[in-house]
Order: structure tokens, then C-alpha cells, then sequence
């Protein structure tokens, strides 16, 4: 008895990761929101699949299709890097976030002027056209 429980607990808990996983699909273009300074910006993320990989760009109103690297998804949290161009300036910036359907939000950081920027990054999944 103690071994058909331990099972199906096991197997719930398969279906729980694989859940979570397939809710958390990061594949698709995302309108992208967030404050720096009292100055509200906006980006582009396009999250791709490059086989059994994850690729994608990041576009700014003044930096066009930037490629993102290190494209993770684990336990539901999509994490990359981009590297900003900026007034003469690249500035790498690691990002985090947790997708919830076409929603998603998390964190920019990055090294910038002897100290570290964090950012709060809000994003909506673009629907597709039929």
C-alpha cells in the first residue's frame, strides 16, 4: 500500500513540474513596460525555439533586435542577458522573469556607473494573428 501511495505521489508531482512548465511557455513577442528614474520605457522580447533551445532578440525604441544570451526556462523562470547600448555605452543586463499565461514580470540588473541598477519589468504576450 505504502508503495502504490509513494507512486502516485511521485507521479502527482511529475504532472505538477510538467504543469508548471508548459504554463510558463516563453515562446512568442512581448510587449515589455518598466521605470528607470522616473522615466517610463518599453522593449520588445521575442522568445523563439532554436530546436530543443530557447533564442531570442531584445528591441528598444533606439537599438533594434539585440540577441539575448543564455536563454534559460527552469521551474517556470526565464532568465538571459542583453547587452543595452547607450549613449556610447554597452551596458550588460541580466534579466529575470516568471511567465503566468500571456503575462509576464521580473527583474533587469545591471553594473552601470560604478553600481548596480535593478528594474522592475512588467510584459503582455502579443496575440497572434490568425
Amino acid at each position: 500500500m505504502k508503495a502504490i501511495l509513494s507512486m502516485a505521489f511521485v507521479l502527482g508531482l511529475c504532472g505538477l513540474v510538467s504543469a508548471r512548465d508548459a504554463k510558463a511557455d516563453p515562446v512568442g513577442t512581448w510587449k515589455c513596460e518598466y521605470d528607470i528614474g522616473g522615466n517610463k520605457r518599453t522593449s520588445t522580447l521575442t522568445i523563439k525555439k532554436d530546436g530543443d533551445k530557447l533564442a531570442g532578440t531584445m528591441t528598444w525604441p533606439d537599438q533594434k533586435d539585440e540577441k539575448l544570451k543564455d536563454v534559460k526556462l527552469k521551474d517556470g523562470t526565464l532568465t538571459f542577458s542583453a547587452v543595452r547600448k547607450f549613449m556610447g555605452n554597452d551596458i550588460p543586463i541580466d534579466y529575470k522573469f516568471t511567465i503566468d499565461g500571456d503575462k509576464l514580470k521580473g527583474k533587469g540588473e545591471s553594473d552601470f556607473g560604478g553600481g548596480k541598477q535593478e528594474f522592475d519589468i512588467n510584459g503582455k504576450r502579443e496575440k497572434k494573428d490568425k
